[in-house]
């Protein structure tokens, strides 16, 4: 089946990503590629990050135990690896490996907003009263050309955070 118009069609690729027997994903939340074309996809299954090549296999996996609610993920130009973790209200930096390098936040322990973890779902987002510091379920993260990162964190807060690589 094609999708998009003109010159921005694509054609989608069925079953893409070969998992092992018994392997899926939960809740794919998050995904980035590589320089190399690596697929980085987060997800809140047993495996939480999983890299794929190009063709859709498996290539490794990791994080296991480390995240309570994986939600967004960016492969730095250096090939730096960042997660947000909503549940624990942090942004981790690691190796393509997986090897934890930083973490942002403090974990567990979210920001002073107001924010109610579950009112009414019509006023989730009308309990949050004030923005606040880094972080309450922070849920995207981007790098600059220069390196800052920049973290969304907006299911708990109201803020873009900017982080210099000071």
């Amino acid at each position: 089946m094609s999708y998009g118009r003109g010159k921005y069609t694509y054609e989608l690729v069925d079953g893409w990503a070969k998992c092992p027997e018994g392997w899926s994903f939960i809740d794919a939340c998050g995904l980035s590629v590589d320089s190399q074309d690596r697929v980085y996809v987060f997800n809140r299954g047993a495996h939480p990050v999983m890299v794929f090549d190009r063709e859709g296999n498996l290539l490794t996996s990791w994080g296991e135990g480390l995240f309570k609610t994986p939600h967004g993920i960016c492969v730095g130009p250096d090939g730096s690896v960042y997660c947000t973790d909503c549940g624990n209200h942090t942004v981790s930096k690691f190796t393509p490996e997986g090897k934890l390098l930083l973490v942002l936040g403090n974990k567990g322990q979210p920001s002073e907003t107001g924010f109610m973890e579950h009112p009414d779902p019509d006023d989730m987002v009308a309990s949050i009263r004030r923005s606040g510091p880094p972080f309450n379920r922070p849920t995207g993260v981007a790098l600059s050309s220069s390196g800052e990162i920049y973290v969304s964190d907006g299911y708990g807060n109201a803020r873009v955070h900017k982080f210099s690589p000071d």
